[in-house]
């Protein structure tokens, strides 16, 4: 192990030695208000040097015992959605294959399809449990099936998924939510509906995808697309730790954060969201 502040938590573990591989998706083609996803692997990954490694909660320091190795930056910047997609695929089931758990750093939430192809591929018992703002159902949005508007909807062609925090969606999607997936969509009111919540995913497996305008603007304000009332951190952490306690996740992905010059706040909190998720999953 070296230190490095190009990786997570400043330490820079060698693959063949690492429970934990994080993926740089650096990504926003079809981003279609604030821009800046693109630059969010690299934020987090900085603003991670900065976490403490010793875990008050979980009174344990796993920097050692996860070893974290962090990929180079996947060159996906110039590709077309689709073809985004399958990179983010190819990588995911590389670091599958090789027995490590996948930690995706985006970049544009369309890029979640590719991990979920992968895991799908790897555990035929999968379910996605999505904490995002917006339901990202429609079926195309801007002459896109890929889109960061319809990552859902492809999601849902691959395996079931469960959708908390969700606060905003367009009138086609309310009609489908209301017409297929009544059960499945929650709203931004999850504190005391950790059970609820958890009898709804009926999989063994777990992936979990985390947009970060899901959390509330005040604790989340650098997001392309923000929306008020959103989640909190204690009761989302709660969350979180229930289905990792009760669920076997494998992979997870935190997108859509929209560094803000000269206010760190979003970039801190998604690495030390990381950080301590991977610490839910691994321990």
């Amino acid at each position: 192990m070296e230190d490095d502040t190009h990786s997570l938590m400043g330490f820079a573990y060698p693959y063949a030695n690492s429970k934990a591989v994080i993926l740089q998706a650096p990504y926003e083609k079809t981003a279609s208000y604030l821009k800046g996803q693109a630059s969010a692997p690299a934020a987090i990954i900085k603003a991670s040097c900065q976490v403490e490694t010793y875990d008050i909660e979980l009174q344990n320091d796993f920097i050692d015992k996860v070893g974290f190795h962090t990929l180079p930056p996947l060159q996906i910047e110039n590709l077309p959605p689709e073809k985004a997609v399958d990179a983010l695929e190819q990588a995911t089931s590389k670091i599958l294959a090789d027995g490590k758990f996948p930690i995706i750093l985006g970049g544009e939430h369309s890029l979640t399809t590719g991990a979920v192809r992968a895991c799908k591929k790897k555990h035929a018992d999968l379910c996605v449990l999505q904490i995002d703002a917006h339901a990202d159902m429609r079926e195309e949005y801007e002459n896109s099936k890929y889109s960061h508007a319809s990552v859902m909807a492809r999601v849902r062609e691959i395996c079931p998924a469960v959708s908390v925090g969700i606060r905003s969606y367009s009138k086609e999607e309310a009609k489908l939510i209301g017409e297929k997936y009544p059960d499945v969509i929650f709203d931004s009111r999850i504190k005391g509906k950790e059970n609820i919540i958890l009898s709804k995913i009926k999989e063994k497996n777990v992936y979990i995808t985390i947009d970060a305008d899901g959390f509330d603007p005040s604790i989340m304000p650098g997001v392309g697309t923000p929306e008020p009332g959103g989640l909190l951190w204690d009761e989302t952490l709660s969350l979180l730790k229930k289905v990792c306690a009760e669920k076997n996740i494998v992979g997870f992905d935190i997108v859509e954060l929209m560094p803000i010059p000269s206010n760190a706040v979003s970039d801190f909190t998604c690495a030390k969201l990381a950080y301590k998720l991977a610490g839910y999953c691994l321990l």
